[in-house]
């Protein structure tokens, strides 16, 4: 059974994910702030985490932190959720190394999209490349496959599971020019889906050795 962390100060809201969730069949595990949120999920690991942004004692983007600081927690996939004034939050909580958003108040079946989404992108990751130990820090080593900077970038994003219009967001693009830089970076990259340029990212990325013999 696959544990979900939420870490959301609004009673009510917090209430409502949970009995949605565990109708589904997850376990969940609530907090009503971040420090506590942050305590939970480092007690027992969570597979996924959903996280407000604005909360007290400690915000969603230090939750986030703390999370990937911590090697048991580094790669657990991490939902932020937003108000739509909270644009420019989003886009810096997906730079430190958030996986996706949702914007309150959150629609049950794209909670249940997002949630299994990301868990079944965790699975795959797990599984088509073990032992790799990608640095996502930046895009320059990714322009050695004859990629320009800026399509370095997309698929850095693109490595890390951002869809065009996340990929948009965070670069300060549209989701248009988002869609015709992976288009380009197919191209150079001779593979034809976000799949396989999203694995040769990762092999490029990876601190492995073994990935490159």
């Amino acid at each position: 059974m696959k544990r979900i962390l939420i870490v959301e100060d609004h009673a009510p809201m917090r209430r409502s994910l949970q009995t949605v969730l565990e109708m589904e069949g997850f376990h969940v595990d609530t907090a009503a702030d971040g420090r506590e949120g942050v305590q939970i999920a480092l007690d027992s690991i969570p597979d996924l985490v959903l996280c407000d942004i604005q909360m007290p004692h400690l915000d969603g983007h230090g939750v986030l932190r703390a999370l990937r600081e911590d090697a048991r927690t580094r790669l657990v996939p991490f939902i932020f959720l937003t108000a739509w004034g909270e644009r420019h939050d989003v886009r810096a909580g997906m730079s430190a190394g958030a996986d996706d958003y949702l914007v309150k108040p959150v629609d049950r079946q794209e909670l249940l999209d997002a949630v299994r989404i990301r868990l079944a992108r965790e699975k795959i990751r797990r599984e088509a490349a073990p032992g790799f130990a990608p640095d996502f820090s930046s895009a320059t080593p990714l322009e050695s496959l004859g990629l320009s900077p800026r399509e370095a970038e997309v698929l850095l994003w693109m490595a890390q599971g951002k869809a065009d219009a996340d990929i948009g967001l965070l670069l300060g693009i549209s989701t248009a020019t988002a869609k015709k830089h992976a288009a380009h970076l197919f191209q150079k990259l001779g593979v034809e889906n976000r799949h396989a340029a999203a694995i040769r990212a990762l092999e490029t990325l990876s601190h492995n050795p073994a990935t490159h013999s």
